[in-house]
């Protein structure tokens, strides 16, 4: 709108300056104003070019650092799932993540049928087949985070910032009970320096392709997900290429 208002601005100065020139101004002094105009001109439509490319480079740029922080939120998304493999419930606290990453330890099943009689009565014995689970080993929890950052996945990228980390319990159908968690961090600092009109504009989105509201989250407290509030774009490796 405000490059719309622009345009249609200088239409109408431009063509309020054409006729003071041709009334006002002498003739011998008309390659000054055109200079002037000139001048004008290339400002204006260096403005223009400017209105039209800051929200591209805006929209581009958002998607870079999302990305990086989308990364460290999934790192969290991982570890917390695993963890409630083992523990039955997830954790809030930072460093007891930490440590079930680096010495954590999953149980290693496998899942046989077997077949039993069972007495029916009266004499009357029946076959049945159940399935039985029996632990058969251990492996490393790390081994799901070799090559990967866990180390420093609280830290929101490009900022000074960690993530938000908070567990609760929601029902899930009456009477039943079931944990949750939520990673979450404010979309202001990751988009800090830019411009400030565009970041207002961006914690309030709501579109389907958009990070919906002002946080960048994974998780619910009021829902049973372990899934982002990020669209599938940034789940398709198609986000934006690494920064230098």
């Amino acid at each position: 709108m405000n490059l719309v208002l622009m345009i249609l601005a200088a239409v109408v100065v431009a063509f309020l300056l054409a006729v003071l020139v041709v009334k006002f101004v002498p003739l011998k002094m008309r390659w000054l104003v055109s200079l002037l105009l000139l001048g004008a001109t290339v400002f204006l439509a260096y403005k223009i070019y400017k209105g039209i490319m800051e929200p591209i480079n805006f929209n581009k740029d958002k998607k870079v650092r999302y990305a990086k922080v989308i990364k460290n939120l999934k790192l969290i998304r991982d570890a917390e799932v695993k963890y409630k493999e083992v523990k039955g419930t997830y954790t809030s606290n930072k460093d007891s993540l930490l440590n079930f990453i680096q010495n954590g330890k999953l149980a290693l099943t496998e899942t046989n049928n077997i077949e039993e009689k069972v007495d029916r009565g009266g004499g009357i014995f029946v076959t049945v087949s159940k399935k039985v689970v029996d632990t058969i080993g251990y492996e490393p929890v790390l081994k799901y985070f070799e090559g990967k950052d866990y180390k420093n996945m609280f830290d929101v990228p490009g900022t000074d910032k960690q993530f938000e980390l908070a567990i609760s319990r929601v029902e899930k159908v009456a009477g039943l009970e079931v944990p949750v968690f939520e990673a979450k961090v404010s979309k202001t600092p990751i988009l800090k320096g830019m411009n400030p009109s565009l970041i207002k504009q961006e914690l309030e989105a709501l579109e389907s392709d958009q990070i919906k509201g002002p946080f960048v989250s994974v998780g619910s407290l009021t829902e049973v997900t372990t899934g982002g509030n990020w669209p599938p774009f940034y789940d398709k490796g198609e986000a934006v290429a690494k920064e230098d």
